[in-house]
């Protein structure tokens, strides 16, 4: 009973939007993994991560599939609820699975639902201008919003492949102003993902929500990886901006979520090896 009371006693007390946007102002770096379950989230939370996404790509991790694409809102409820349970300090973010957003009422319900039943602190979805609208109403009625632009996994069928986004200037420019009208529409933060350093540093610099990067280089406000690409879990070809932060030493797996924690605070990851031109 009374939990957010006894968290105020705590060393470092829980993160909040509020801390995030005090983090982008200080130029602080914002440390972000992902996590499925409680034992994980166990670990994540005690490396001092910053924000936990719950994210579709369990659908690829977790579950087998090739894409995120069939994971489902109960999927997510089930596994925000679990990962929910595991931590006192980190920021939780759940997300809005494919076609789970098409109209606002449909967004505005599963949002509602990861928050009540899941226990998410925010919602993220994919989509620059096209989901304005979308975010918009999700903000009237308080639901605070992560909008993710760059590569978009869920569209991954449309664009042909997980690719790298924004090399052209005209597209670039387009996820500028996309982050700049989600930002306006009320999204609290942008993640953006697999995109060239140039891009992630001009993101960054155009809005005032902090933007958490996934492949987006070394300037912008955080970074986030899959967990289990993080700590070596994955098997096979993993994306160019993936460090195996398991590699190096043979500590534990709560070791390995510290060593992650303390790259991106002190910079040293991304590495000019993890980043796009």
């Amino acid at each position: 009973m009374y939990t957010q009371l006894e968290q105020r006693g705590m060393d470092t007390p829980p993160v909040n939007i509020s801390t995030l946007r005090k983090m982008k102002a200080e130029k602080t770096p914002i440390a972000c993994l992902t996590a499925y379950d409680a034992s994980f989230a166990v670990l994540v939370d005690k490396a001092d991560t910053d924000l936990v996404l719950v994210g579709d790509s369990l659908g690829m991790v977790v579950q087998g599939h090739d894409t995120t694409v069939p994971v489902t809102v109960d999927d997510i409820i089930y596994h925000t609820k679990m990962v929910r349970r595991g931590l006192r300090r980190a920021f939780l973010v759940a997300d809005m699975p494919f076609m789970s957003y098409t109209t606002p009422e449909q967004a505005l319900e599963n949002a509602v639902r990861l928050m009540q039943e899941g226990g998410a602190m925010m919602i993220k979805l994919e989509g620059g201008s096209s989901q304005i609208e979308i975010v918009r109403h999700l903000t009237r009625h308080d639901i605070p919003v992560c909008a993710h632009i760059g590569l978009k996994p869920q569209s991954v069928h449309k664009i042909g492949g997980f690719k790298v986004q924004g090399r052209d200037s005209g597209q670039a420019l387009q996820m500028i102003d996309d982050a700049i009208s989600l930002q306006d529409a009320g999204a609290d933060i942008v993640l953006l993902e697999c995109v060239p350093n140039e891009v992630g540093k001009a993101v960054t610099r155009k809005v005032e929500v902090p933007v958490i990067g996934i492949g987006a280089g070394p300037d912008v406000d955080g970074q986030i990886l899959v967990l289990y690409d993080a700590l070596g879990i994955t098997q096979g070809r993993l994306p160019k901006f993936v460090q195996n932060f398991m590699e190096s030493d043979s500590g534990s797996l709560a070791e390995g979520c510290v060593r992650y924690v303390e790259a991106v605070k002190n910079r040293s990851y991304p590495a000019p090896e993890h980043c796009f031109s």
